[in-house]
């Protein structure tokens, strides 16, 4: 006789994190903040980093408590291939163990197509060699134990359409063209890396958040971007939530290479 199919996991289970660490950058940051309570709340223990080590420690301070352990943060500054060595080995001394790693960090660029020197273009672009660095350490570190992983890339919607030049016009500098290669080429370099990690037992995906002003965006710009919005508004960090959560666990248990747009329907224009 034909073996038993297995059982079915509940949604309770898939989406359940008990016993995963995940380590997630930038976590103090707009966005960040958001998404490092959400794994905490489906009961991820936490490693929090920071270019500041006080900034990454008093996230995890914040943050839910799990019964795996304490939360806890180390330093990790993406532009220094040294400090990426040190805050992940930090991490796994930690925290023993990690099946789950968010690129999220990220530093915005002022100056935009008209004035940015290329000095700065390269920097902006250097956070995708951080992106991939950290990306491979994790792999490394789950195939090196026999685990299975995922990866989560943070794109955007700007990664995957072009600016909206109207939303900025005479406010200061426009969405920045080296922003714009560099999301892009997060989204291409999920694809990549997913169809050889597969094999590992490694899953990546990307998340491209839309719209999501922070509250000192300039009032008038967010206004523009309301009315190109097909909802008429703009997203608030919660809404990241759901999302991170589906790609971290095994509720997208057969999701890899896969861009999850959250966007408000700005890219069905």
């Amino acid at each position: 006789m034909p073996d038993p199919e297995p059982r079915a996991a509940t949604i309770g289970e898939l989406f359940d994190l008990t016993g995963k660490v995940a380590l997630i950058t930038g976590a103090g940051g707009h966005l960040g903040k958001a998404m490092v309570v959400a794994l905490a709340e489906a009961g991820a223990r936490l490693v929090a980093t920071s270019r500041a080590l006080a900034t990454a420690l008093e996230v995890a301070r914040s943050l839910p408590a799990v019964g795996d352990g304490p939360h806890t943060g180390v330093a990790l500054d993406y532009l220094d291939p040294e400090s990426i060595e040190r805050g992940f080995a930090a991490a796994v001394e930690r925290a023993g163990h990690i099946e789950i790693l968010v690129n999220n960090a990220h530093q915005t660029l002022a100056s935009d197509w008209r004035n940015a020197s290329p000095d700065e273009f390269n920097r902006q672009l250097a956070f995708g060699t951080g992106y991939f660095v950290l990306a491979r350490l994790l792999r490394d570190h789950v195939v090196k134990r026999s685990a299975a992983a995922s990866v989560i890339l943070l794109g955007s919607m700007y990664g995957v359409v072009a600016s909206y030049p109207e939303a900025y016009e005479g406010l200061g500098a426009a969405n920045p063209a080296a922003y714009q290669f560099l999301k892009g080429g997060i989204i291409q370099l999920t694809r990549h890396l997913a169809v050889y990690w597969a094999r590992d037992r490694v899953r990546v995906n990307c998340l491209s958040p839309g719209p999501f002003p922070s509250s000192q965006a300039d009032a008038r710009m967010v206004e523009r971007l309301k009315r190109h919005s097909p909802m008429g508004r703009m997203g608030s960090p919660h809404e990241l939530k759901g999302a991170v959560v589906f790609l971290a666990s095994d509720g997208s248990s057969y999701v890899t290479g896969h861009n999850l747009v959250v966007d408000g329907g700005w890219t069905a224009w």
